[in-house]
């Protein structure tokens, strides 16, 4: 072959047998480098990020859970479960929930012992959810809670599950009233320090349709009254016409208020406008709006309310409640204002709230109830 000289092509020179064996040994070791990454990769897609087990801490679990059922204290069952990892001292204490978080099976007996083989059990009242903590000798359980505490501190574990069974509501009496359909109240509930019965006698409508609330004795104890809509409105105004109030002694409550009991992680979406002394005699309001939770500063609205007929609304709004408060049967313009007041912190959004009226007692040494009382719900209007 005869090769122009001026051409671009060039020889190449021809590599000799040893370099060609060292590019080979190159070339296999950087497969076998690509593969054992690709494994790698691999295994580690399907493991996942995970690290690697650590000794788990203390755990609880549950042998047995009563029905998922509407708290009071008329009715009582066990449960039980077992404790893994617990050490000396320490203890079990259980909650039901039913609104609240309500310690088990009193706030006076909250403490269960760990037997020896790891178990423990105890009568509860009914909830909707019960939970188990495991606690450090010295706690202090909280009579009730809005949500369950982290774990931490001296709560070591904590377990929680929802009652068996379909959701049982304690059984209500049927009322109609402004309109709307409304459910009584028949078992007792723990509220303002007591127990109080609520019966459904206490409630009813008259010839004109005004309902009437009452508190009367039954086998030596109160007898209280609530009602609640069958179903939630929301957004919107909810107005209550009351007439007299001025005769109700200073341990009585009439509470209007908004109420959702599966709503704790929003204080229940409870807002209210009561009517109450809270037992003090001497104290100079007798009436305050509110939104939970009270003990937050400026939660709280406490004001006068005078004799006579009396219309109390509640305007609720994404971020806003106003209350107001007038005299007379309407909230025509021009009607005397006694009281009004705007939040704009905290106000919950709606869910599955439900108004409702509740006429109770509360636990007053200084001024016990004495007598039997009355209460008259003129109406009740909604406006979207």
């Amino acid at each position: 072959m005869i090769v122009d000289p001026h051409s671009p092509v060039r020889f190449q020179a021809v590599p000799s047998r040893e370099i060609r064996l060292r590019r080979s040994r190159e070339r296999l070791a950087l497969r076998t480098f690509v593969r054992v990454e690709i494994v790698f990769a691999l295994c580690f897609l399907l493991c996942g990020c995970r690290p690697r087990p650590t000794t788990a801490g203390p755990s609880i679990e549950f042998r047995k859970v009563p029905p998922a059922m509407q708290g009071g204290r008329e009715k009582v069952d066990t449960i039980s479960g077992r404790v893994t990892g617990a050490r000396r001292g320490q203890q079990i204490v259980v909650y039901a929930r039913s609104g609240p978080w309500w310690v088990q099976p009193w706030p006076t007996a909250p403490f269960i012992p760990i037997q020896s083989d790891s178990s423990w059990s105890t009568e509860t009242h009914m909830g909707f959810e019960y939970a188990a903590l495991l606690v450090e000798p010295g706690y202090q359980p909280s009579p009730t809670m809005d949500v369950l505490p982290p774990l931490g501190g001296p709560i070591v574990a904590i377990a929680a599950v929802k009652g068996v069974g379909p959701i049982a509501l304690a059984p209500t009496k049927a009322v109609h009233f402004s309109g709307y359909d409304w459910k009584v109240r028949t078992i007792a509930s723990d509220r303002g320090g007591l127990n109080n019965l609520y019966d459904g006698d206490n409630v009813w409508t008259d010839e004109r349709g005004a309902m009437h609330l009452r508190i009367k004795k039954r086998d030596g104890r109160w007898s209280c009254s609530e009602v609640f809509l069958t179903r939630s409105l929301g957004y919107g105004t909810y107005i209550a016409v009351m007439r007299d109030i001025s005769h109700l002694e200073p341990a009585v409550v009439l509470s209007m208020t908004t109420f959702d009991d599966w709503a704790g992680e929003q204080h229940y979406r409870e807002m209210d406008m009561e009517i109450s002394r809270w037992g003090d005699a001497a104290s100079k309001s007798n009436a305050q709006y509110g939104i939970q939770p009270f003990y937050v500063p400026g939660n709280v609205a406490p004001f006068a309310a005078p004799a006579g007929p009396l219309t109390h609304s509640m305007q609720w709004e994404s971020g806003r409640a106003s209350f107001k408060t007038v005299r007379g049967t309407s909230m025509q313009p021009g009607a005397p204002v006694v009281s009004e007041r705007v939040f704009t912190s905290g106000v919950p959004s709606p869910g599955r709230e439900t108004f409702q009226l509740l006429f109770y007692v509360v636990d007053s040494e200084k001024n016990p109830l004495q007598h039997e009382t009355e209460v008259v719900v003129e109406k009740f209007e909604y406006l979207p």
